[in-house]
C-alpha cells in the first residue's frame, strides 16, 4: 500500500500533539511509582473489565448488522466484527481513518457498495453524539456539586480565553482567510473536473447510495434491537469502566464517578489524535482527583485502563485484519476456480 504525502504528515503531527499531550499528563510524575502501582493491579478485576468492552464491541458490530439489513444485505456478524475491529486498529494511525476502512473491509467480504456503508457509519456517529450527550447531561444532573467548579475552571473558562484569543489573533484571522481561500479554489478545481460524464456519473452514484445509507436508520427492520443495542453499548462501556475501580487498592469509588469517568473517557476518546492518547490520561486523571485522589493514583488507574483498550484494539485489530486477509484470498482462489470450470 502506497502511503501519500499528505497522509504521513498528517500521521507525524497528530503523533506529535499526542506525545506533547502524554508528556504534560506525566510532567512531575513520578514513571516508576506509576508502573509499580500498575504492576500491583488485580488482574482478574481488569480481566473483567476488558470482557465487558469486548462484550461492548460485539453489541457495535450487531447494531451496525442491524443498520446495513435495510440496504437489501445480511453480512454475518463475524465479518461485521472484524471489519469494526480493523477500522478501529487504523484509527490508531490516523483518527477516523477507521471510518473509511471498515467500510472498504466489509465492502470486499460482503459486496455491499462502500458508500451505502460510509452512510450507515455515519449516522452510527450521530447515535454515539448523542449518547454521549446524555452520558454528559445524567452526570452534570447527578454529580452537580462535584462538576460545577470543574466545569467552570477547566472547560468553560478555558474556552472562552482561548475564543477571545482567537478572535482578536492576527494569526488566527489570517489563517481562516487563507482557509477560506483555499477552499474556495478547492470547489472551483473540483466543478471543472466534475464537468467530465464519467465522474459526473461516478460522483452522482457515490452521493445516491451514500443518501440510501443514511436513511437506513428509517427503514430498520427490527428498531427495538437497535435502540437496546444503541443502550447496552453504553451500559457495557460504564459497567467496564466501574469494575475498573476495583483493580487498584487505592481506588474506592461509586457508582457517580464511573459516570464522569464514562463521559470524560466518551469526550477524550472523540479527540483527533490516535487513541486519545495523552487527552484521556489528562481528562480522567484531574478528573479523579475531584474525588480525592492523588494525581500520581489517578494517572495511574487511567493508564491501566487505556493501556488495556489499546491492547484489546491491537489484538483483536490485527487478527481480524488476518482473517479478512484470509477470507479475500478465499474467495479470490474460488472465483478463479469457477472461471477456469466454465
Amino acid at each position: 500500500m502506497n502511503l501519500k504525502p499528505a497522509s504521513i504528515i498528517k500521521f507525524l503531527l497528530l503523533l506529535i500533539v499526542a506525545g506533547g499531550l502524554l508528556f504534560f499528563a506525566f510532567r512531575g510524575m513520578s514513571i516508576d511509582k506509576i508502573i509499580e502501582g500498575m504492576l500491583e493491579a488485580n488482574f482478574f478485576w481488569l480481566l473483567l473489565s476488558v470482557i465487558i468492552s469486548i462484550a461492548a464491541l460485539v453489541s457495535r458490530a450487531y447494531r451496525w448488522k442491524l443498520l446495513i439489513e435495510p440496504l437489501g444485505y445480511s453480512p454475518s456478524l463475524r465479518r461485521t466484527f472484524y471489519a469494526l475491529m480493523v477500522g478501529y486498529f487504523a484509527n490508531l494511525a490516523i483518527p477516523r481513518l477507521g471510518e473509511l476502512t471498515r467500510c472498504g473491509s466489509l465492502n470486499k467480504t460482503e459486496s455491499v457498495p462502500f458508500s451505502s456503508l460510509l452512510g450507515t457509519v455515519i449516522v452510527e456517529r450521530a447515535v454515539d453524539v448523542i449518547s454521549l450527550l446524555i452520558c454528559m447531561l445524567l452526570t452534570v444532573i447527578i454529580e452537580y456539586k462535584r462538576l460545577g467548579n470543574y466545569l467552570r475552571d477547566k472547560i468553560i473558562n478555558p474556552m472562552g480565553e482561548k475564543l477571545k484569543y482567537s478572535l482578536t489573533s492576527p494569526l488566527v484571522i489570517i489563517s481562516i482567510i487563507v482557509f477560506i481561500v483555499i477552499a474556495f479554489l478547492a470547489v472551483r478545481y473540483f466543478k471543472k473536473r466534475a464537468k467530465k460524464k464519467d465522474q459526473e456519473k461516478g460522483i452522482s452514484h457515490f452521493i445516491k447510495e451514500l443518501i440510501k445509507g443514511l436513511k437506513s436508520i428509517a427503514y430498520l427492520k427490527r428498531p427495538w434491537q437497535f435502540i437496546f443495542h444503541s443502550v447496552l453499548i453504553w451500559v457495557l462501556y460504564y459497567f467496564s469502566g466501574y469494575v475498573a475501580f476495583f483493580a487498584l487498592p487505592t481506588i474506592h469509588l461509586g457508582p457517580g464517578a464511573a459516570l464522569f469517568i464514562l463521559t470524560l473517557g466518551g469526550v477524550a476518546m472523540s479527540a483527533p489524535v490516535q487513541g486519545g492518547i495523552g487527552v484521556y490520561h489528562l481528562l480522567v486523571s484531574e478528573g479523579l482527583m475531584l474525588y480525592g485522589l492523588s494525581h500520581q493514583d489517578g494517572l495511574t488507574f487511567a493508564t491501566l485502563v487505556h493501556a488495556s483498550q489499546m491492547a484489546v484494539v491491537v489484538l483483536l485489530g490485527s487478527v481480524s485484519l488476518f482473517l479478512l486477509f484470509l477470507e479475500n484470498k478465499k474467495n479470490t482462489i474460488g472465483i478463479r476456480k469457477g472461471l477456469e470450470n466454465k
